[in-house]
């Protein structure tokens, strides 16, 4: 077996690793939100979330130095970190708590679409006729999932949690694009972000007057696995696999594993029965963002065969 062949199969059991983790929160969030609430949960995992980074930080051959403090970074990760850890796991953590775990996950598997939405103003990209035809898709996958099929009779299982799930999906599109802007080290770059994001989860407690809980039993469990698995080593699992593979887009792919895993987690562990209407509005959704992105790969070949013309 050649080299190229070792590390490709490198990157594939890093990334199926990756997606097996993050297939497994949906179902964490929503049992670890029965025993602490949703602001005390982000609070307590993005510190765990920090500790694990800094401790993969300063093992690694890049680890983050003192003389990187510098005012820039800082401000960088002060912006960051109000959007993720802080306002996504905020909005997120809210609408499991108030919707069922296979409704609140799959919805919050919109953001490739916010993504493509929030480009137009952000990033000055136009929008293709295959691109709107690729968000009606996803959109009406989301009328699928809200209305749990019911469409004749449209009536949301809960507008709010609806309009924080997909909302979520438009805080995370936002921090992706600060993120392809931001180009330091990506785990000492993550774990300055959940500092900040720490400390505006804590200010927020403070402001609210919420009491804070030591958490102990399930919520601790719950808590140190949401802050190493979603906050911090999964992505470092996921860059590497990236790394190793000749091309990102053979492991990217994997990812729309992560959705239709998570399903049948949720139903093992949670014990909600899948809807149909889920299984079929997310098939919407991923149909959509599978369009979207093979119509960008298209855009993108046509442009580098004009540049080398």
């Amino acid at each position: 077996m050649n080299t190229d062949k070792i590390q490709q199969n490198k990157a594939y059991l890093l990334a199926l690793v990756a997606v097996l983790f993050w297939s497994t929160m949906s179902s964490a969030f929503k049992i670890t939100l029965r025993y602490i609430p949703y602001d005390q949960l982000l609070l307590w995992s993005s510190l765990f979330g920090f500790i694990a980074l800094l401790a993969i930080n300063q093992l690694s051959a890049h680890r983050l130095q003192f003389n990187d403090f510098n005012k820039r970074a800082l401000l960088s990760s002060a912006l960051m970190g109000f959007f993720n850890p802080f306002l996504y796991y905020l909005v997120l953590f809210k609408a499991y708590e108030l919707l069922e775990a296979q409704i609140a996950g799959t919805l919050n598997y919109t953001w490739p679409i916010a993504l493509v939405l929030l480009s137009i103003p952000f990033l000055k990209q136009k929008i293709s006729g295959f691109s709107i035809l690729a968000i009606f898709i996803s959109f009406l996958g989301i009328i699928v999932i809200s209305s749990k099929g019911q469409l004749t009779e449209f009536k949301s299982t809960d507008p709010l949690g609806i309009s924080l799930a997909v909302g979520s999906a438009f805080v995370w599109a936002v921090y992706w694009i600060l993120n392809m802007k931001d180009h330091r080290e990506e785990t000492g770059k993550i774990m300055l972000n959940l500092v900040f994001g720490f400390l505006y989860i804590f200010i927020y407690l403070l402001i609210t007057g919420v009491k804070l809980m030591i958490p102990g039993g399930y919520a601790f469990m719950g808590i140190i696995y949401i802050g190493m698995f979603e906050m911090s080593i999964t992505f470092v699992i996921w860059l590497r696999a990236l790394n190793f593979s000749s091309d990102t887009a053979k492991v990217s792919n994997l990812i729309y594993l992560s959705p239709f895993l998570a399903l049948f987690i949720i139903n093992l562990t949670v014990g909600e029965k899948i809807h149909t209407s889920t299984v079929i509005g997310l098939g919407f959704i991923i149909a959509g963002i599978i369009l979207q992105q093979m119509m960008g790969r298209k855009r993108k070949q046509v442009k580098k065969q004009k540049t080398n013309m």
